[in-house]
């Protein structure tokens, strides 16, 4: 048997603030009952920090397509329309394949 390694048991990776806040908005966005219905509200947690919430919200107010509406509670709700793929028709091939040559 092997010892593990000190080295590899000692290595920890640090997300920063904003790294944490924006993953945490990026998976509600993903989400699928956000994609389904276009919208999230996203709400500030108390380990969200000001500058931290105000870079996420900047980034996210610059980006096309986003329509931001800041509440009362300090939760901010985005909404979204469909993206140009999610409305084109599915397309169904009606041929029948050849089979390959080989």
């Amino acid at each position: 048997m092997s010892k593990p390694n000190k080295k590899d048991q000692s290595t920890k990776t640090v997300v920063s603030g904003v790294e944490r806040l924006g993953l945490r908005v990026s998976s509600m966005i993903n989400h699928p009952v956000a994609q389904i219905q276009r919208w999230v509200t996203i709400h500030r947690l108390d380990t969200d920090g000001d500058r931290e919430w105000e870079e996420v919200m900047g980034l996210l107010s610059e980006t096309d397509g986003i329509d931001m509406t800041f509440n009362d509670d300090e939760s901010v709700t985005l909404r979204w329309e469909a993206s140009a793929d999610e409305n084109r028709p599915v397309e169904v091939a009606n041929e029948i394949e050849e089979a390959a040559p080989f």
